[in-house]
């Protein structure tokens, strides 16, 4: 992790492909089991497609989109992309052909990677509108017609194969000042906008993690990959940091087979969201349920205990008594679902709620809250083992500074930090003045440094999956139907989107019930517009929102924390089954 010996993402993974050799690196799912590629199968693979890009006239600054679920395929394109002394542009797989489009005409992608029939039918349609865009390399057949030349993986690579090495590019030209990649997050105005990150910003985050996890004892680390790698959060904790430590990473298959995964793969790391833990708590607790009074009885003394431990509070001779049959009898089952052999979790990506943080380290878990931006890295801070404050983000990582502004705005600053958004120098100047990240967040350090997240300044939603949403692109959404006069979304922490819907004037009709069902009609087509994190899955009918009962702004905006306060307990109950759903 010397900077000097490895300058660039690149130079790191070639550094531990020649001295890993043949050992695993790389699992995924082939015939119903696990199989593995070697470092030097992925380094010989990488290197044919950087020369094969590299033939295609793909050089130095060009911008190469990725469109694809976790797979070997998506690391060997990021690694051989950057090797090239090219761009990634990661694509979410959800993304509609709209957002493709916005993506690769802003960054002005010359080549676009695409890895199903599937996906490619929602590229393809984006390709066709942006001139910049001359090749398509399609790792499964690309199904339909496209105005750029279309190649097959495997003809891309034997491209490469008859390149001789030294006509490729030098990895050692590659500087840590160089842009490693550009992930496109909302923007203010609902469209996506183009973080670009250097390979100095994410090998801090690299940097910065090894410190934190070393008391560990890392070794031989394996990790499962769950969350998209066109995630920030995914590839920099979940795949450039295993990468600089020598991991194995096994590829989850899908949210529904997450369970078994996790007994297969016996991960040491994991990276997750809070939506995880959610899941997993109302599992486990259902599960409970099903066992005898003894066993529950059990069950919850062992969590109280660990309550009392992580509070810091002291033990009574009866808990210290019987902690230790409680350690085998209950917390090493609950270690169990995760593959027995779990070091640490961190979640990220989204705030994690305290009683559900507190509820897994109870039980044994090493559960490490973090908290970053995809424009720092994106991790800022993180709890540290054996030190954790779950109602806390925890600690800047080594090598971050925070501080808070007087407006108690969260400040960054450090290697981490992007040197700007992609094509928009105007927000740039708005979120990094004088070196420091303005992450619109506002918070509090504690008399030991541990950051706590008391409120977001700005209006985005960032629901428990850790995906961040522009509620002003829903609602315009909404709006746009003739049946809709105002619409307010809400969803920050939760796991879907759901609406305060005002119809419009006329549509009362016999008991509100034609206006039930025209706005149901109206969401629908609303929805079919939306990416899946976007769409609104219950609403409620509201009363109109205006200036005079302070829901609106004098310039017309909704007030969501006055409109939030005087629906709270209506919308807590859109996440209880009731409302309507869309």
């Amino acid at each position: 992790m010397n900077s000097e010996d490895c300058p660039s993402l690149p130079a790191v993974f070639a550094a531990q492909a020649r001295r890993r050799g043949g050992r695993p690196f790389l699992w995924a799912k082939r015939d119903g089991a696990y199989c593995p590629l070697s470092w030097a199968e992925v380094a010989d693979l990488t290197a044919r497609l950087a020369r094969g890009l590299a033939a295609l006239g793909v050089g130095r600054g060009a911008r190469v989109a990725l469109i694809a679920e976790n797979r070997p395929e998506w690391v060997i394109a990021d690694l051989a992309i950057m090797s090239a002394g090219a761009i990634t542009v990661p694509g979410y797989v959800t993304s509609t052909a709209d957002t493709h489009r916005h993506v690769l005409a802003d960054s002005g992608a010359e080549a676009v990677i695409v890895s199903t029939t599937a996906l490619c039918a929602r590229a393809i349609p984006a390709i066709n509108q942006v001139p910049s865009v001359k090749h398509l390399i399609a790792i499964e057949p690309a199904g339909q017609p496209c105005t750029a030349a279309v190649h097959s993986w495997d003809e891309v690579r034997a491209l490469g194969a008859h390149v001789p090495q030294e006509a490729a590019p030098p990895i050692d030209a590659i500087g840590p000042d160089d842009a490693a990649c550009i992930i496109y997050t909302s923007g203010t105005g609902g469209l996506p906008k183009g973080v670009l990150a250097t390979h100095r910003n994410i090998l801090a985050n690299c940097r910065g993690a090894h410190r934190l996890l070393e008391i560990l004892g890392l070794g031989d680390e394996v990790f499962l990959s769950f969350l998209p790698l066109s995630h920030s959060y995914e590839h920099s904790a979940g795949l450039m940091f295993p990468i600089s430590i020598g991991a194995q990473i096994y590829f989850a298959e899908g949210a529904e087979t997450l369970a078994a995964n996790l007994l297969e793969a016996r991960p040491t790391i994991m990276t997750a969201v809070p939506r995880l833990y959610e899941t997993m708590h109302q599992r486990i607790r259902l599960a409970m349920q099903r066992e005898s009074a003894l066993k529950r009885r059990l069950f919850e003394r062992a969590v109280a205990i660990g309550r009392k431990r992580l509070a810091g509070e002291p033990l009574g001779l009866a808990d210290r008594l019987l902690d230790p049959a409680l350690d085998r009898l209950v917390r090493d089952k609950v270690r169990a679902r995760f593959g027995g052999r779990l070091k640490a979790m961190v979640s990220g990506g989204a705030p994690l709620n305290p009683e559900i943080g507190g509820f897994f380290v109870a039980l044994g878990v090493n559960l490490l809250q973090g908290y970053g931006q995809t424009e720092a890295g994106p991790v800022i801070c993180c709890n540290p083992p054996g030190a954790i404050k779950i109602d806390t983000v925890g600690p800047p990582l080594d090598g971050v500074a925070v501080r808070i502004a007087e407006d108690g705005e969260i400040l960054v600053a450090g290697d981490n930090v992007m040197p700007g958004y992609w094509n928009d120098a105007e927000a740039t100047a708005r979120t990094v003045k004088e070196g420091w990240l303005h992450t619109g967040d506002v918070g509090r350090l504690d008399p030991d440094g541990y950051l706590k997240i008391t409120d977001r300044k700005r209006d985005f939603i960032k629901n428990s999956g850790g995906e961040m949403i522009s509620p002003a692109r829903v609602e315009g959404q909404l709006t746009l139907q003739p049946e809709i006069a105002q619409a307010v979304v809400y969803g920050d922490r939760r796991p879907y989107l759901v609406a305060l819907i005002v119809p419009e004037p006329g549509l009362a009709g016999d008991g509100g019930r034609d206006a039930r069902q025209a706005v149901g009609e109206a969401v629908a087509r609303a929805n079919r517009a939306l990416g899946p994190a976007e769409r609104i899955r219950r609403f409620l009918l509201a009363e109109p929102f205006s200036v005079a009962n302070g829901q609106m702004t004098p310039t017309l905006k909704p007030r969501r924390h006055a409109i939030r306060d005087a629906y709270a307990r209506a919308l807590d109950t859109l996440y209880e089954g009731k409302g309507i759903a869309a």
